[in-house]
């Protein structure tokens, strides 16, 4: 619907969006003014931005340049330091993370664990687990707002159950929105799709922020997608026009920390912080999307085919533990707070299950802590205090970074190939991850608790996966197909027909595993829904992975919900 108040300001006539749930008590003429003159001064720069990525992205491909480092100059040789760290992003613990569009998630994310602790910060997310749609960012808004000052409530009545804030301090917000890639194509301006950060992140200025500098709090930003400094330097500057456009805002704490989650950003983590200005607060160790943006740049390299991804560990893998030591560097010898990666298992109803996941948690943290890290990601409430308790208990025993850890040129950056064995039962349970992960895009989410073992022996939890673990599965397949890579073994060798029948094959054993847990015509109808999601997503995974064969790496959240039903309706893509 088009904006019908008369302000007298063009913006009410020249932006329109989808008349989504919420929509109208957001996009105020007030909001409308403030949105469209970010998208009047910044969306050029952003198209510019993207099209300096294609290029260092299209270099590597067609001629084999890695993104590298920039020329020595005054910001990565002298002696200059971010501005002081807010007291919250000094806090050593960990932060949950969840998707705070789901309204039931995120009051279960500011509330405490099973042990009584509230994790210290909440990652309230509108990015890789979240839905990508106007509708996810528009309560988003709501929500975050509704968090801030303590009003947000949810009911359940398939469950019967009520959700709301507990008593006692809440943690301190991340906020992070989509990144500068992505575009919302149910909110235009002049007909054209505003980018995603701009909106989100206005939203979240305008109406939680608000509340938050009310409230004497801080507003911080996860920074995702970066690839350079210049981009950094964009959202220096979307924060200075807030701050000039919002008067509310003008002596508001802002502080930002830019995810290293893309191969060019391992390459400027100094020139980033110093671009970001009066806004640096820090770096944070994005693992996965790191990985997946490693299979971009070298996915036309036949000499580069990565092992199963599942076994390679950043604790284990020495040039990518090289990589997190030297953005821990980075920030103790400029001042930032550096922060962990993410504990994605989920609690089970088997204690065992709950004992392996727990050991696992605590030991990747323990290493996380021991690198100088402060803080690290959870995904759920249940395993709070197990990724916690590391970073706590040392540094309160005193423990202090050595200045060899503050060096960032004993951490040289090298790309290569990790250790380890190609299998097809690798590649069978990145097909799972896909189909089952898409399932939940269909269904309307951007996280989903994923058991990519199922039925397989052993002890493994399922995992909360997001975005990043789909796009991360589906770059590993179509790398084994674009150069025919031989299992370790040599029984087999990759190709479209293998991964077909290994999306199948899975396809069929979730529908039979899931049909076998209906009771009643509800379950049965449950059943019939998620079964035509399923083999819909089954179609998607195939177009996906050929996408990458092809050196298109277009991100599924540029797909609308339309686009994808095109997709699941035409011909197979294998």
């Amino acid at each position: 619907m088009a904006a019908t108040t008369g302000s007298g300001s063009p913006a009410v006539t020249r932006a329109q969006w989808a008349p989504v749930e919420g929509a109208a008590e957001v996009f105020t003429p007030e909001f409308l003014d403030y949105v469209v003159r970010l998208h009047d001064e910044l969306t050029p720069r952003i198209r510019a931005l993207l099209a300096k990525r294609q290029a260092v992205l299209r270099r590597a491909l067609d001629q084999g340049l890695l993104p590298t480092h920039p020329p020595r100059t005054a910001i990565n040789t002298g002696d200059w330091k971010v501005p002081p760290v807010p007291e919250d992003l000094r806090t050593p613990g960990i932060e949950i993370s969840g998707p705070c569009s789901i309204t039931s998630m995120f009051i279960n994310a500011l509330n405490p664990g099973p042990e009584g602790e509230r994790a210290v910060g909440d990652l309230d997310d509108d990015e890789d687990s979240a839905g990508h749609r106007l509708v996810d960012t528009v309560r988003a808004a709501h929500n975050r707002l509704a968090a801030v000052n303590r009003e947000l409530r949810a009911f359940d009545a398939g469950k019967g159950k009520e959700y709301s804030i507990a008593d006692g301090e809440l943690p301190f917000f991340m906020h992070r929105e989509r990144g500068i890639h992505l575009d919302e194509p149910d909110f235009t301006v002049d007909g054209q799709p505003i980018p995603s950060a701009i909106l989100g992140t206005a939203l979240t200025f305008y109406y939680a922020g608000r509340a938050q500098a009310n409230r004497g709090q801080g507003i911080y930003f996860y920074l995702p997608k970066l690839e350079s400094a210049e981009e950094c330097a964009w959202y220096r500057d979307l924060f200075d026009r807030t701050r000039e456009s919002l008067p509310f805002l003008k002596t508001a704490v802002i502080s930002a920390v830019p995810l290293v989650e893309s191969l060019p950003a391992v390459y400027q983590m100094e020139e980033m912080l110093h671009a970001l200005g009066p806004y640096a607060g820090g770096l944070n160790a994005a693992r996965w999307d790191l990985k997946a943006s490693i299979f971009e740049f070298i996915m036309a390299d036949p000499r580069s085919v990565w092992p199963d991804r599942f076994g390679v560990d950043i604790k284990t893998t020495p040039f990518l533990a090289n990589i997190f030591r030297r953005l821990v560097a980075i920030c103790l010898k400029r001042g930032a707070a550096p922060v962990g990666g993410m504990a994605t298992a989920l609690p089970s109803s088997d204690p065992e299950v709950n004992r392996v996941a727990g050991e696992a948690i605590r030991k990747d943290k323990e290493w996380e802590a021991r690198q100088g890290f402060i803080r690290a990601w959870v995904a759920h409430i249940f395993h709070m205090k197990t990724a916690s308790d590391p970073f706590r208990e040392l540094i309160a025993s005193g423990w202090k970074p050595t200045a060899d850890m503050a060096n960032p040129d004993n951490y040289p950056v090298k790309i290569e190939v990790p250790e380890g064995p190609i299998t097809v039962e690798g590649t069978r349970r990145n097909a799972r991850m896909v189909v089952e992960y898409l399932e939940g895009w269909l269904n309307g989410r951007g996280a989903k608790g994923i058991d990519s073992l199922a039925g397989k022996p052993g002890v493994h939890p399922a995992l909360m996966e997001d975005l990043a673990t789909g796009r991360m599965s589906v770059a590993q397949i179509a790398q084994r197909i674009r150069h025919r890579a031989r299992t370790t073994d040599g029984a087999q060798v990759h190709d479209v027909p293998l991964v077909k029948r290994l999306l199948q094959e899975e396809t069929e054993d979730i529908l039979v595993r899931l049909k076998a847990t209906v009771r009643d015509d509800k379950g049965g109808t449950a059943y019939a829904e998620a079964a035509q999601r399923y083999r819909k997503a089954a179609k998607i995974a195939m177009r996906w992975i050929k996408n990458y064969t092809e050196l298109d790496f277009r991100s599924l959240g540029s797909y609308t919900r339309a686009d994808l039903d095109r997709i699941a309706a035409a011909p197979d893509a294998f």
